[in-house]
């Protein structure tokens, strides 16, 4: 069979991104601080943009914001117009360049130097650096004489140290990357496990453990040697056969039991603590008259409008310099497109926490037990959008109803317990009412899976005993046999 090359001609259609579209994706994506941000920086940068005063806006009537609509229009339209008439008739913007700066670099507000000691922040809103667990050691280090060989090793030591206080080299890696002896690197080692958080620089949970053993006040022997050598069975609660074991009475053993759940299997994080997230709500859900009103969060968001002083420009720019009428054009077309983009993005965010509300009703009366299942395919059905449009509203977004703060993909659960005639309810509520059995339970006979399994099929909620063993574990519970007391 032979084989040749042919050219030929061929029509097809395709879906572009245009930068509008990614836009407006962007919009629905951020958080309401992120969006105030990005607002912020493009009102920096464009000076076709503008803020409309806001005791002003309050006093407006329904004729001045159709107005305000039909001057926007009305310089898009001569922005159309004077694309088609001026002389330079080709597009040398570079807006993929323009896309990804904008998506780099609108995550962050325009950095504000201030020059005046007085216009400096007040100290109640400046933020302390937080001390990583590297610097901790460090400067405890620092309090003992350590000569420059023993400090090449201690930093290579500590380096290696993970966030929960964990050793992740091995001791030749170290000793080849030092060129020191095994016992030097040891030594070192066990002054950095001594300090504070005590632990720290363990290879392994057990060595963290028996280390803050060997620092514990009282039953130190007895401690460690049940680490040593029962911790199965400490796990399951046979405090007889250790006591047997180590010839000791079984409340010295309940006793040292109580020392050990003091440790801190993970030590590191007593130091490197999580930075908070402060949430800003997007929506906000009251009860008026019996009834959920919904309402987008827009405190924060300036209200914008096309600066008239760069209209009257633009419209007056037929003697002016090319370069200049091309520059005021685009900056008139991306303060639109901003525009158009924060309007679709509220649009959006409000229908989205309509439907839900909608389908709520039970939750936002009688709160979380009575959720019901619901994916992103109702929403998207109830309001004519696509699935990841809801998507992409609902991440990372929040809504403060009258029981609480919730995240929009809290709403969105799979249903369990619909087969043989079961009622549908979601994870969520299963959750709940696990939590509530376990709680309820003797502690002497505990609920075994089967049985959670049973009682829930008394509320009409057919579901397998592994469901039920997979929920309790999500939920952190130990089985049966272990959760059970003795004495």
């Amino acid at each position: 069979m032979a084989i040749k090359l042919t050219q030929s001609l061929k029509q097809t259609q395709s879906l572009m991104m245009t930068p509008q579209l990614q836009q407006a994706i962007k919009m629905l994506t951020l958080t309401h601080l992120e969006m105030t941000n990005v607002i912020a920086k493009e009102m920096v940068e464009n000076p076709m943009l503008e803020e409309i005063d806001g005791d002003t806006s309050a006093k407006k009537g329904e004729s001045d914001y159709k107005a305000e609509k039909l001057e926007m229009e009305n310089a898009e339209a001569k922005a159309d117009n004077f694309e088609q008439s001026t002389v330079i008739q080709k597009d040398d913007f570079d807006w993929n360049s323009y896309i990804e700066n904008y998506n780099t670099n609108s995550q962050s507000p325009p950095s504000m130097v201030s020059r005046d000691p007085d216009d400096a922040p007040d100290y109640e809103n400046m933020v302390s650096q937080t001390k990583t667990l590297a610097e901790h050691l460090e400067w405890q280090l620092r309090m003992e004489s350590l000569t420059s060989d023993e400090w090449k090793i201690a930093e290579q030591i500590i380096h290696n140290i993970n966030g929960d206080g964990y050793l992740e080299a091995e001791i030749e890696e170290i000793i080849l990357a030092t060129g020191h002896k095994k016992s030097d690197v040891l030594e070192i080692l066990h002054m950095i496990q001594n300090l504070d958080p005590v632990g720290c620089g363990a290879r392994n949970t057990l060595e963290c453990l028996i280390i803050q053993a060997k620092m514990s006040e009282s039953l130190s022997p007895l401690v460690e040697s049940i680490l040593r050598n029962h911790l199965e069975s400490l796990k399951n609660k046979n405090y007889e056969k250790i006591s047997e074991a180590l010839e000791t009475s079984v409340d010295n053993v309940k006793e040292a039991e109580l020392i050990i759940q003091s440790f801190h299997p993970k030590p590191g994080r007593l130091v490197v603590s999580e930075e908070t997230h402060y949430v800003v709500p997007d929506i906000f859900v009251n009860q008026v008259g019996g009834e959920f009103v919904v309402q987008v969060n827009e405190e924060g968001v300036p209200r914008l409008r096309i600066s008239q002083l760069y209209q009257s420009m633009l419209k007056n720019s037929k003697d002016k310099d090319p370069k200049a009428r091309e520059y005021v054009q685009e900056k008139l077309r991306s303060a639109m497109w901003l525009i158009k983009s924060i309007q679709n993005r509220q649009k959006t965010i409000i229908r989205v926490a309509q439907a839900i509300v909608r389908q709520q009703q039970e939750f936002f009366k009688k709160g979380p037990e009575y959720l019901q299942p619901m994916v992103l395919r109702d929403i998207a059905e109830e309001i004519g959008m696509h699935e990841s449009t809801v998507s992409r509203v609902t991440t990372n977004k929040y809504m403060h109803t009258p029981i609480g703060l919730f995240e929009l993909k809290y709403f969105f659960n799979s249903g369990l317990g619909g087969k043989n005639g079961g009622i549908d309810i979601s994870n969520e509520v299963l959750k709940i009412k696990l939590k509530k059995l376990i709680e309820s339970e003797n502690i002497r006979r505990p609920f075994s899976d089967q049985k959670l399994a049973e009682l829930l099929s008394q509320d009409d909620v057919k579901i397998a005993r592994r469901t039920v063993a997979k929920y309790r574990e999500m939920l952190g519970v130990e089985s049966s046999s272990k959760r059970k007391k003795r004495g």
